[in-house]
């Protein structure tokens, strides 16, 4: 709540007193409104109300996210630098599954928010269960292979055979068990569509909520639960995502009053199986162009040190506590682009995003200047090793700088996606990390031998042009004629 201006609601009640304690009031009343999950009409009405109502539940269910990354790395940072540096270098390939997730809800978000604005919710349902038959499909490819090749994976990425004879099984498991990943984004990408962020919230609440409470039990041993170490981390994490799914699911068939599937809707649908791989396609390479290119940054540190990975990665685990949560305003801008383009509303879709990038770029430039002050404290939290507690707080200090341009283009292209329009972003993604960011990386890093420092000036100036390309091309328009 603290994210959006006191006078954002001053546009849901005019005919109350402006009085303090019926403005908190109808803050109150709203933000109880945003929990419930109650069917909302988003294409009409005040555009302040229905981000509020939107991204209250979105910035919960991110905020948690966000907090399981922090709580995760704690406990798996008092294993030592080697279990961190496992899940640093696992997650980074990772999340190229993660990408594919994201792409894919993506997909589901604006198929099923369009249909919504149309008025057809049956069509919604449909388009849901066909994005939950592509998940089933796309699990079996990845998990095949990860069960397998884990070690070889894990041996490529960290030239360090005591690393990779401690921390194999973690990987193994991770890809393995990729199911959950999968489904527990897709699912909230229908949820989000259909404008049920509550349940998108609850599920990953409940996801997390677990994992954060069975972490220390497997990975330090309880009873008669034996000390797991870093495997630990991902038993805890595979346990907690896949009741979260069971609860999206217990919603999808009965228990959400903004969607409701039915068996039939899981009957094949080629056409829209083919649309949503299209989009989805989009959506996944734009992710996995960005995934890559981290994975070249997790590389060209790994040729400085492992203090340095380690570092690196409590900075970026810090870093998604703050970039999910806005993650989640780019979420609401999403939807409400879809709806109201559905709705036949392209004007009202765009106010919505340039209102919603406002709240985004107030809060990621209040949280860079919190991490330019704290950031050896943040750090420390995690590892007081020196040379750890060095690399992350230049990263921090560094990456936080941009903040402000990572807000508002975060929230300009994930609502080109929710326009179904996921080709530009990919476009732009592919120019501003693998033709700028990676090969700036390198030349500051390695050839002016700037180390670490190189890298996280380069994921700056890399994510500050690609903002700067989203306005551009935002500004165009063409997005409103996209057909979904």
């Amino acid at each position: 709540m603290g994210l959006l201006p006191l006078r954002a609601f001053e546009h849901f009640n005019m005919t109350e007193p402006n009085t303090s304690p019926s403005r908190w009031r109808r803050m109150w009343s709203l933000l109880q409104l945003s929990l419930n999950g109650e069917e909302q009409d988003y294409t009409k009405g005040s555009i302040d109300r229905a981000i509020v109502l939107l991204s209250i539940p979105m910035i919960l269910e991110m905020a948690m996210e966000s907090l399981f990354a922090v709580v995760d790395a704690f406990y798996v940072s008092k294993v030592g630098i080697e279990a961190v540096a496992t899940v640093g270098l696992t997650e980074s390939v990772l999340t190229l599954i993660y990408s594919i997730a994201i792409g894919l809800s993506s997909a589901a978000t604006a198929m099923v928010a369009r249909r919504v604005g149309e008025g057809n919710r049956k069509a919604a349902a449909t388009a849901g269960a066909q994005t939950i038959l592509i998940a089933i499909s796309i699990s079996l490819l990845i998990a095949l292979p990860g069960f397998f090749f884990a070690k070889d994976i894990l041996r490529v990425m960290a030239n360090d055979a005591d690393m990779t004879e401690k921390g194999w099984r973690y990987t193994r498991l991770m890809f393995t068990a990729n199911l959950p990943i999968l489904l527990l984004w897709m699912v909230n990408g229908i949820f989000r569509g259909a404008g049920d962020a509550a349940t998108a919230m609850r599920a990953l609440w409940i996801s997390n909520g677990i994992n954060i409470i069975l972490d220390p039990i497997f990975i330090f041993g309880w009873g008669p639960i034996p000390a797991m170490g870093v495997l630990g981390a991902g038993i805890a994490t595979t346990i907690g995502r896949s009741v979260g799914v069971g609860y999206q699911f217990w919603k999808l068939f009965g228990g959400s009053k903004n969607i409701r599937l039915l068996r039939s809707d899981f009957r094949p649908q080629f056409d829209i199986i083919r649309r949503l791989l299209a989009i989805g396609a989009g959506g996944a390479g734009q992710y996995i162009i960005g995934s890559a290119s981290w994975i070249f940054m997790i590389g060209i540190l790994g040729r400085i040190s492992a203090s340095v990975v380690a570092g690196y990665t409590i900075a970026i685990r810090i870093f998604l506590f703050s970039i999910l949560p806005a993650w989640g305003l780019a979420n609401a801008a999403a939807t409400l682009v879809g709806q109201n383009l559905g709705a036949g509303h392209p004007e009202r879709a765009e106010k919505s995003t340039v209102r919603t990038g406002f709240f985004a770029v107030v809060f990621m430039g209040t949280v860079g200047i919190i991490y330019l002050i704290t950031a050896p404290w943040l750090v420390s939290l995690f590892n007081t090793d020196p040379e750890v507690v060095r690399a992350g707080s230049l990263a921090l200090r560094i990456i936080g700088g941009g903040y402000i341009f990572f807000g508002y283009g975060m929230v300009l292209l994930q609502s080109l996606n929710g326009a179904g329009d996921t080709r530009t972003p990919t476009i732009l993604n592919f120019f501003c990390f693998w033709l700028l960011e990676i090969p700036l990386a390198w030349l500051l890093a390695l050839h002016f031998n700037w180390g670490q420092t190189g890298v996280y000036w380069s994921i700056v100036i890399a994510e500050s042009v690609l903002a700067i390309a989203a306005i551009v091309v935002f500004r165009q328009g063409k997005w409103k004629q996209v057909k979904v």
